[in-house]
């Protein structure tokens, strides 16, 4: 009788390890880390950081869908360097239509002080939208 419930107890104990694992693998990676470590990286105090997360991110295209929250909060961030709200930029245009919440951000970065952040801007709004915000006259 011990020994079947040690034997049911060890089955238990496997399924649901694989179930962890399974949705641990669920989760896209980058270099060898989750999504959710690179969306902790954009908040890291140093701008290099957030600018290898935001890259990250980009890097694993649609599958980073669930990073769009949390990147539409750091190009909002105005204390926050060119070099970190490009590749942001960068990442919502690789993430393309699922993207769609940050198109309201992306449309405030076209007047962007920064000239690249605001031509970064206008290319994600084509990808996430399929049209130009500021087509020609």
């Amino acid at each position: 009788m011990i020994h079947r419930s040690l034997t049911g107890a060890s089955l238990l104990m496997m399924l649901l390890a694989s179930g962890a694992q399974a949705q641990k693998a669920k989760e896209p990676t980058f270099d060898g880390r989750t999504l959710s470590s690179w969306i902790a990286d954009l908040n890291a105090a140093a701008p290099s950081t957030r600018n290898a997360a935001a890259y990250a991110i980009s890097s694993m295209g649609p599958a980073a869908k669930a990073a769009v929250p949390a990147l539409v909060a750091v190009l909002k961030d105005e204390e926050n360097p060119p070099t970190v709200r490009y590749p942001v930029c960068v990442a919502l245009r690789e993430i393309g239509p699922d993207a769609k919440d940050a198109v309201p951000a992306l449309t405030a970065a076209l007047e962007d002080r920064n000239e690249d952040v605001a031509a970064m801007a206008r290319r994600a709004i084509r990808a996430i939208t399929g049209m130009d915000p500021r087509p020609p006259e």
